[in-house]
């Protein structure tokens, strides 16, 4: 199924996206939940019926009509207000891209087990504007991700078993404001301040049958569902990464098994792949100063247009905006 949360009437409607028309869960049948987070909390039983509900509509014996349209319809973060948000750092590549620019060697423990962060659930959205205070202004970036969202409890979750606990997969932009960023990390804590003020997810949830024909065997050594899906992000109409969710070294089996030692999951957790290789202005701006000193940086700016596609995904547009404001927490810094 390809599932969108949009908002109707001023409230949050879960959709069925079929052929990008969009048909009303609860319209197509009163007795499927209306919202995401209602559906994850009942994934099983919902999951079974919808899946019975989406096949009837296609094959026309459920006469429930389109309300709306993916392109016309306000589309908003498929789940709106995730129980938490975590990002990874499964991509080996980006990792050594990254530590390659910075003149130091490769870190060993990245292939010894999986990492992730917490980032602000609270300032999770979907397609649309991306407001942005001056500071974030500074070196802004996007990151170009893949991200699952959780549809069941379970604690010390084995990677074996941990694919059961995925109710689908959405594209993630981690926008990033990389002067803060590194501000902080210079006390070796973080990413906090230059990552909270927006994570995008979108356009749909998309639950793994559907991916099914872009499954691959995970690397040596790993356990957990691997797809082959091509990911792309544009800016401003100019293709500026390329990269493949194939090519995740840790799986997302393997993130949530680590996210769960110890700890309560429960639906509606989003958790993202982190970024894929080539996919930040961090990375690409790096490597081309590497290669030649002259190279142009390249930032986002107010007025971009982002735009991010991950096979079988959909498509993620973004348009940056800058917040009218001229205060600066970097000018509130005390003098050394």
């Amino acid at each position: 199924m390809k599932l969108v949360t949009y908002a109707k009437d001023g409230n949050e409607q879960l959709a069925f996206c079929i052929n990008d028309n969009l048909y009303d869960t609860d319209m197509a049948d009163p007795n499927l939940h209306s919202t995401m987070m209602d559906a994850l909390n009942d994934w099983e039983q919902f999951s079974s019926r919808a899946k019975q509900v989406e096949a009837d509509i296609i094959a026309g014996i459920n006469p429930v009509m389109s309300y709306a349209s993916l392109s016309s319809a306000q589309i908003l973060a498929p789940v709106t207000h995730p129980t938490s948000c975590r990002d990874g750092y499964a991509f080996r590549q980006h990792v050594a891209a990254a530590r390659r620019n910075r003149k130091v060697d490769m870190i060993a423990e990245f292939d010894q087990y999986p990492i992730f962060y917490f980032t602000n659930h609270n300032a999770v959205q979907g397609p649309g504007t991306i407001p942005v205070m001056p500071d974030h202004l500074q070196k802004l970036d996007f990151e170009l991700e893949a991200a699952i969202v959780t549809c069941k409890s379970g604690r010390n979750i084995k990677a074996a078993e941990a694919d059961s606990y995925i109710a689908g997969y959405m594209i993630m932009n981690d926008m990033s404001a990389r002067t803060l960023q590194m501000e902080e990390m210079l006390l070796n804590l973080g990413p906090a301040k230059g990552k909270d003020f927006s994570t995008v997810i979108g356009p749909m949830l998309v639950t793994p049958d559907e991916l099914e024909a872009y499954r691959i065997d995970p690397k040596p050594g790993h356990t957990g569902a691997t797809y082959k899906l091509s990911m792309r992000c544009w800016v401003n109409d100019i293709l500026v990464s390329e990269g493949n969710m194939g090519d995740m070294d840790w799986t997302f089996a393997e993130i949530l098994e680590r996210c769960a030692y110890g700890v309560n999951l429960i639906p509606g957790e989003v958790i993202g792949s982190g970024t894929v290789g080539t996919g930040c202005f961090l990375e690409l701006n790096g490597t081309g100063l590497l290669n030649d000193p002259n190279y142009k940086v390249q930032w986002l700016k107010a007025g971009d247009v982002v735009r991010m596609e991950i096979d079988g995904l959909g498509t993620l547009v973004n348009t940056i905006i800058a917040e009218d404001s001229t205060w600066s927490i970097l000018n509130l810094k005390k003098s050394a």
